[in-house]
């Protein structure tokens, strides 16, 4: 397995930033996409933004215009830069890499552990 190491989350007031970081560790050789969906308590998980290895990048409705997405190909690494930040944004944000091929191994779909984000209000 490739882990998924994320930070950045915390407790922030509404009308707040946030950036979240995340980086797949070990001898990777290349990433597809990498991004990252959330899931608020008693809700279905929502997919947030994504961003492809040529730096395409989709977002949900929800959070277009307040977050942006970042990747340093280099590092393995995607960011989240979270602004205006709204109290239904409260969830645990959760790192996503897809066709993640290290060595001789490939795996389709990875997900981190998760980072609470909580907007109050």
């Amino acid at each position: 397995q490739v882990p998924l190491v994320e930070s950045g989350g915390g407790l922030v007031q509404a009308g707040e930033s946030l950036r979240l970081s995340c980086t797949a560790s070990g001898n990777i050789f290349s990433i597809s996409a990498m991004g990252w969906d959330r899931q608020a308590p008693g809700a279905q998980r929502e997919l947030v933004a994504m961003i492809t290895s040529s730096d395409i990048t989709n977002y949900a409705d929800s959070v277009k215009g307040r977050f942006t997405i970042s990747r340093d190909k280099a590092k393995n690494t995607v960011y989240l830069q979270m602004s205006s930040l709204k109290p239904e944004d409260t969830a645990v944000y959760y790192c996503l890499a897809v066709n993640v091929r290290q060595g001789q191994d490939r795996y389709p779909a990875l997900r981190g552990q998760g980072t609470l984000v909580t907007v109050s209000s």
